[in-house]
């Protein structure tokens, strides 16, 4: 709290601390929402840029971590806007992959074919979907800061959670289908 007392009376250091404290997860969000490293480094710089230029406005009985993520998650959903992206349980399989640098060519391989089917998956939802989803699952946000952060109703929050946990479902099993046929088809007959 301290730093950010200091970042709000324009100590540029204490900013750059909150930058270094809050840099990986405003990444990790933006490339959830984006799926592209290169524009998650950019949607990351530009959230720090409009946290530093709105900061003093910060009010402090706000998380700030919810605040910041908000700005990172209406920034992506701008981007994706423009882009005219059309875009089981959750829990089971939306797990973080968290690298083994264990060198196992076949366990690497399926965690990055894991990874790349969870944000295959994330990209079928529209913006706002992903948006909430995202801040759920991998910032465990409860459904009124997700209100906050996404300046939606709490009922507009479950409801759009309810919706994207649906929509992944159905994704995630025609996913688990179409390998299955796609294996079958391969598999020599005997």
């Amino acid at each position: 709290m301290d730093m950010l007392i200091r970042a709000q009376n324009g100590d540029e250091e204490a900013f750059t601390s909150l930058v270094l404290q809050y840099q990986n997860p405003v990444y990790n969000l933006c490339y959830r929402m984006l799926g592209n490293a290169q524009e998650a480094e950019d949607a990351a710089q530009e959230t720090f840029w409009r946290a530093y230029q709105a900061i003093r406005r910060y009010d402090r009985n706000r998380s700030f971590a919810t605040w910041l993520l908000s700005i990172a998650a209406h920034y992506c959903i701008d981007q994706q806007r423009k882009k005219r992206i059309t875009t089981m349980e959750i829990e089971d399989w939306m797990e973080e992959v968290i690298p083994d640098h264990t060198p196992e060519p076949e366990k690497q391989i399926r965690e990055n074919e894991e990874r790349q089917s969870i944000q295959s998956l994330l990209s079928s939802l529209n913006p706002q979907d992903r948006a909430a989803v995202i801040l759920r699952y991998w910032y465990e946000c409860s459904e009124e800061e997700i209100s906050q952060a996404l300046q939606l109703s709490v009922s507009a929050v479950k409801s759009r959670l309810h919706r994207a946990r649906l929509r992944l479902a159905q994704q995630y099993q025609s996913q688990q289908y179409a390998m299955t046929e796609r294996i079958r088809d391969e598999s020599p007959a005997f």
